[in-house]
């Protein structure tokens, strides 16, 4: 299914109800490709949804189109998967060759939309001391699940707050495709810097 179809889907899971199964300033844009030309037809970056970095600004996922990108679904009061996926990012951060560590994005997107606010996402940056080259977004519920339907992420809020979810770490290639995904939380971390490599190409 190419994007089209996936986006609609997505659209169609997003409505009220639905459920599926299961600072720092950001980095600027050093895109090779014209602003204005169209996105190839399986970019995540097509996604209509709009988010807010951790310091309240607005920003589209297009944005980022030319750089290699890292990407988690988390929420920031997660005992144990999300601190650890985001402890593999930040390994691949440090084992990237400085030229490509440099272009390389790493985006924290919550599930939390209410709890997560810019704010608290502020604060977990401080805490986990995370660089100019990563991006933590809030978004509203449905900007959320599309993105997660998108990228294969299922997710569900229970009863006292928390989420259950897929562990899923994604690697985009400069024009947004999905080039690689690890799921589940152990290994990998070779692998993905190797896809981050050849997506930075």
């Amino acid at each position: 299914m190419g994007f089209a179809g996936l986006a609609a889907a997505a659209r169609a899971e997003s409505g009220p109800g639905a459920q599926t199964k299961g600072g720092a300033t950001a980095p600027a844009c050093c895109c090779t490709e014209s602003p204005g030309a169209a996105f190839s037809k399986n970019s995540i970056y097509q996604l209509d949804a709009r988010f807010q970095d951790d310091a309240g600004r607005e920003f589209a996922l297009g944005s980022l189109r030319g750089r290699p990108v890292v990407l988690d679904m988390f929420f920031t009061s997660c005992g144990y998967a999300c601190p650890l996926a985001v402890t593999d990012m930040l390994a691949i951060q440090s084992r990237l060759p400085a030229e490509l560590r440099s272009r390389t994005v790493f985006v924290l997107v919550s599930f939390d939309s209410v709890h997560d606010t810019p704010e608290v996402l502020a604060k977990y940056r401080a805490q986990r001391l995370l660089d100019g080259r990563w991006v933590l977004l809030h978004g509203s519920d449905s900007s959320v699940r599309e993105l997660a339907a998108l990228l294969g992420v299922n997710y569900r809020r229970e009863a006292d707050g928390s989420y259950t979810h897929s562990n899923v770490l994604s690697v985009l290639n400069r024009q947004g495709e999905l080039a690689y995904r690890r799921v589940g939380l152990s290994g990998g971390v070779s692998e993905l810097g190797g896809a981050v490599v050849a997506a930075g190409k």
